[in-house]
């Protein structure tokens, strides 16, 4: 069995040796709400309590021992997470998915699909399919446009310093570098571009001032109008009013294009509900935001007002939505309030109960989650 130790039994840590379950020792578990000391390697494990003990961290795979307060203990060879953020190579394929922040394509492909499905609904089986498509890509890659500049700068400005309570931020984590990034912020550019140009044979020489206006907006956002207090009203813009009505317009068949009331309110209804995503985010990071001197509408009217806008803004948008009915969409009105409602109540209830900290990122994730539900809850209505 080989010689014990004054906790259990010796364990041999070198990289070449295979993890056995007899290496293991073991440590007292913790109390709930306790924390380890920073020079132990133990980690507290929920459900309270349980603690991982002596972690094998050669190879790809890794022996996780717990014990639990109760005295007994588990093991298992288990495999590292592929996505795991902590360890990154430099300007690596990995490193840009990160970057990108897929998760939040969620909030380009939302308003397109309103405007889509509203088109398909009042053109039948005249609407173009060509444009609709290439507003979804087009939304697709100026969403990681807008990523790639939000990391940039927001670095070069010290905003995402360790004291950041939200995901991490490639270039402040050195994933990627800052010259690899001002070349990507080029590239997406340029091809957000080349995928809009197009759209001026269906809607005319218009649509280089607007898609000029969204790369415009897109860089003043971080750069600067996100710092006093405007960026709700660009979600509002253009991640409501622009793409839905954009999409809706560029959809119909040529010579019956035109933007309806209809489709005025549901591109209103759509920028308010996309806009409790950047509400969370603001008022998880109030504190932080407030040390960098970013002064976001939720630094102004504080985190009372803040929680009430947060629910305000879905509550608003279902009720815009009632609007619907007299155009003949009926479950277009009644969807989001059975779907999405709830939803929005129920995450505002959870925001309300943890208050501050890293754990707003779980309603961050609810409140993306209830984003989407929204927009195929609308579409769906329109399409019914």
């Amino acid at each position: 069995m080989g010689e014990k130790g004054r906790k259990g039994e010796k364990r041999d840590d070198s990289p070449s040796s295979p993890p056995s379950i007899k290496t293991l020792h073991y440590s007292r578990p913790l109390s709930r709400g306790s924390k380890s000391p920073l020079s132990l390697p133990f980690k507290p494990f929920k459900p309270y309590g349980w603690v991982r003990v002596c972690p094998y961290r050669g190879g790809n795979n890794s022996l996780e021992c717990y014990r639990s307060p109760l005295g007994g203990r588990r093991g298992g060879l288990l495999k590292h997470n592929n996505m795991d953020d902590t360890h990154v190579k430099q300007n690596s394929w990995k490193a840009w998915l990160l970057a990108a922040r897929p998760k939040t394509l969620t909030g380009a492909a939302v308003p397109v699909m309103i405007g889509a499905a509203l088109a398909i609904s009042d053109a039948q089986s005249q609407v173009r399919i060509v444009p609709m498509v290439l507003c979804f890509l087009f939304a697709f890659v100026m969403q990681i446009d807008a990523n790639f500049v939000n990391d940039y700068f927001d670095y070069r400005k010290g905003t995402d310093d360790e004291q950041r309570l939200g995901p991490k931020r490639a270039c402040a984590q050195g994933w990627v570098t800052p010259s690899a990034m001002r070349k990507a912020l080029a590239i997406t550019t340029v091809l957000a571009c080349l995928i809009g140009l197009p759209l001026i044979y269906y809607g005319g020489w218009e649509m280089v001032g607007v898609g000029l206006l969204c790369v415009l907006f897109c860089f003043l956002y971080t750069t600067h109008l996100s710092y006093v207090g405007l960026g709700d009203l660009l979600v509002l813009l253009f991640f409501g009013v622009v793409p839905v009505t954009l999409t809706y317009y560029l959809s119909l068949p040529d010579g019956f294009q035109f933007i309806t009331l209809e489709c005025l309110l549901a591109s209103v209804a759509c920028g308010l509900v996309i806009d409790t995503l950047l509400v969370i985010n603001n008022y998880r990071d109030i504190d932080n935001d407030r040390r960098t001197g970013k002064h976001t509408l939720i630094v102004a009217i504080g985190e009372r007002w803040g929680r009430l806008l947060y629910l305000a803004l879905g509550v608003v948008a279902c009720l815009i939505g009632c609007a619907f009915i007299l155009y003949g969409h009926f479950w277009a009105t009644w969807l989001p309030i059975i779907a999405y409602q709830p939803l929005h109540v129920s995450t505002f209830v959870e925001m309300r109960r943890i208050g501050k900290g890293e754990r707003l990122n779980r309603v961050l994730g609810m409140t993306a989650r209830n984003m989407f539900v929204y927009g195929l809850a609308v579409a769906i209505g329109f399409l019914l």
